[in-house]
């Protein structure tokens, strides 16, 4: 937890000014029950009520200053506790957006949001605590002994005698229970994996009528986290009355011995109070032990779930380009300079060439398989695309298509060979600006809450509403939004729940469109796409002077196309022109076969 602490630096006066508020009120406390002392003795039993006033007048003018400073320091605080949790959430975001797809497949999206939300809060709570009760309690506890031998050295020692045990029991719990809670933390990473499932599969669940299992695989994730935390509470829970035990016979021995100290004089009434009143002190700090111990046991594992994060290296060159823009971008002044350092040495300026990217793509006996795994997606890929020519990918499910695009925006990094970029290795590329040059239409359509406008210009921020326009003609959705209630500003629900499969396709296509890519990538996205309106968003992209990947199924898709990629279990078994496969590829006539019927597949022959 104390790698944290760094970001904490920000605020270190409101910090600072926290403790010594604090400082302040637990002086002034522990001074009282040596001030009720003097008024016992030198007053009360003294018959002398000028002292009783005096005393009593300074008890309550140290109980106004407890009173302000004690204000002061839960603002100050809140103050360093807020800023350094917001700051925590800013990095921690920041450092995931930095992620590549093989750093993110190392981290459950549901984890990421736990620690994003859950445990970022648990840290910035606990350095409220830290700040105002937390440094408190030892201090009452140490603080309360000193002044115990103080007014009273023969009871005092029964205190001071005792505090080694309890921090012995202390300790052990600390170490125990910071286990326990971490072991919670996951189970509370599945339990939000299993809700988030369920909450964006919940149509599929209902036409299904999943809706009992559902409910009991959520009743078990979540019976699990419930013993979880009652083994990690109990073990808390149970210390405490050890301890009170331990406090209370102190008290009863106090007494035993105050009576006799007392008959035989060598201590007075009053200071048989103070040091009980130290001990009740001490007490009430300790009952405050076991909820401390939650607190911060759970904030020491969900400190080291953060570092995690934080201490996540990506060693890929892309990746390092990425953070390297990213750090760039957030004004971090120590990397600039690094940088421009670097530059002046000419090390890495060819990375960082501000070049305009043409579109012509060459893939050199490429192969990859994905992080972790020791399965080839892809073996010896070779082929060459020029700008402007349109590329048709065929193949099974899982012979590698997906994964083939992916390596052209630099979302994964090929283990064997070379992916060129306009005829330059595309990891030497500024990795920015060759992504600013791709227009990407995912498999798996992503829409974002918020307008129908906003969500094509979420491709590039700065278009205008004609360009809007003219890319939701290009992909067939223009006419279609104007149907809405409230046209380009009619809002979306989540994840586009208000449109139909293809609607949300068409708007993806129109968010790539707005880009004016040099590269165009469209995995699968036509998929739900009648023929017609296939065909005519194919015309409308044929305007456009882009390198075009379309991955597709439909042989109808391809019969245009400059060049057809056939995939098949990783191996690119096939590459040419539509006449070219129907008379060299069995696979591909057997799927024109499939989609026409043999009579076609004899009239396409003959042509």
């Amino acid at each position: 937890m104390l790698k944290l602490f760094v970001h904490l630096k920000k605020y270190r006066v409101a910090a600072i000014a926290a403790l010594v508020m604090m400082l302040i009120e637990l002086t002034v406390e522990l001074a009282q029950p040596y001030l009720i002392s003097k008024i016992i003795d030198n007053g009360i039993q003294q018959g002398d009520l000028a002292v009783v006033w005096m005393w009593g007048g300074v008890l309550v003018g140290s109980a106004v200053i407890a009173f302000a400073a004690g204000i002061a320091s839960s603002f100050f605080a809140s103050h360093a506790s807020l800023g350094f949790g917001y700051d925590l959430r800013e990095k921690l975001y920041d450092k995931m957006q930095t992620f590549s797809y093989a750093v993110f497949n190392r981290f459950a999206t549901s984890s990421l949001i736990t620690r994003l939300t859950g445990d970022v809060t648990q840290v910035q709570d606990t350095i409220f605590m830290s700040l105002r009760f937390m440094t408190r309690v030892p201090l009452v506890v140490i603080g309360s002994m000193i002044m115990a031998v103080v007014v009273s050295p023969r009871l005092g020692w029964l205190l001071v005698v005792m505090m080694p045990v309890l921090l012995v029991v202390v300790i052990w719990m600390l170490k125990k229970a910071a286990l326990l809670f971490r072991n919670v933390q996951r189970r509370l990473d599945a339990v939000n994996g299993v809700i988030q499932e369920n909450l964006t599969g919940i149509r599929l669940i209902r036409v299904f009528v999943r809706m009992g299992h559902e409910i009991e695989r959520f009743a078990s994730f979540s019976g699990k986290l419930m013993k979880g935390t009652i083994s990690a509470l109990r073990l808390t829970e149970t210390t405490m009355p050890f301890m009170l035990l331990m406090m209370n016979g102190c008290i009863i021995a106090v007494l035993w011995f105050g009576r006799r100290d007392i008959v035989s004089g060598s201590a007075s009434v009053g200071e048989v109070v103070a040091v009980i009143n130290y001990l009740l002190r001490t007490i009430g700090a300790l009952s405050m032990l076991s909820w401390i111990l939650v607190t911060f046991s759970r904030a020491s594992a969900s400190a080291q779930r953060l570092n995690e994060v934080f201490e996540t290296e990506d060693t890929s060159e892309t990746d390092r380009t990425g953070r390297r823009e990213q750090e760039i971008s957030t004004g971090n002044t120590g990397i600039t300079r690094s940088l421009n350092h670097l530059h002046s040495s000419g090390s890495i300026q060819h990375k960082q060439e501000q070049r305009t990217v043409q579109g012509e793509v060459e893939f050199r006996g490429v192969g990859f398989s994905y992080p972790n795994s020791d399965i080839k997606v892809l073996e010896d890929i070779t082929f060459s695309a020029k700008a402007g020519e349109r590329i048709a990918i065929m193949g099974a499910t899982g012979s590698g298509k997906s994964s083939l695009v992916q390596l052209i925006p630099r979302l994964y990094t090929e283990e064997q060979g070379e992916v060129r970029i306009d005829a330059a290795d595309a990891s030497e590329l500024d990795l920015p600006t060759l992504r600013k040059a791709i227009g990407y239409v995912p498999q798996e359509v992503v829409l974002f809450t918020g307008s129908v406008r906003e969500n094509i210009a979420w491709g590039r921020e700065d278009a205008t509403m004609d360009e809007i326009v003219e890319a939701a003609k290009r992909a067939q959705i223009h006419e279609t939004i104007e149907q809405l209630p409230n046209g380009y500003d009619t809002l979306l629900g989540q994840r586009g729940v208000n449109l139909s499969g293809g609607q949300k396709q068409r708007l993806s296509i129109a968010r790539a469109l707005v880009r004016r890519p040099s590269i165009l990538i469209l995995d699968d996205s036509t998929s739900a796409l009648d023929v017609a309106t296939e065909g005519r968003l194919l015309d409308a992209l044929e305007d456009l002077s882009c390198t075009t990947f379309l991955i597709t199924q439909k042989i109808s898709s391809t019969t245009s196309a400059d060049l057809i990629l056939l995939l098949d279990d990783g191996w690119l078994i096939g590459q040419g022109k539509h006449e070219d496969l129907m008379e060299s590829s069995e696979l591909y006539r057997r799927i024109h076969e499939s989609q026409y019927g043999e009579g076609a597949q004899y009239v396409q022959s003959i042509h």
